[in-house]
């Protein structure tokens, strides 16, 4: 039975974001892998280092 437009452009959109969700994910594993090598300070979690990173950035008001 032919399938309709609708149901095709679904299909895509589903396979499109089992695709970005893979490639989100692989990006943040890696992301945070460099977080912790190279910029978290001794004892300090992944989250606390981003966050002091971000305050670093913003220009003080």
């Amino acid at each position: 039975m032919a399938k309709s437009k609708l149901v095709k452009a679904k299909e895509k959109v589903v396979a499109f974001e089992k695709i970005e969700d893979t490639v989100v994910g692989g990006y943040t594993k890696i992301e945070d892998a460099f977080v912790v090598r190279y910029l978290a300070k001794d004892g300090e979690r992944i989250e606390e280092a981003e966050e002091r990173l971000k305050r670093k950035r913003e220009p003080s008001k």
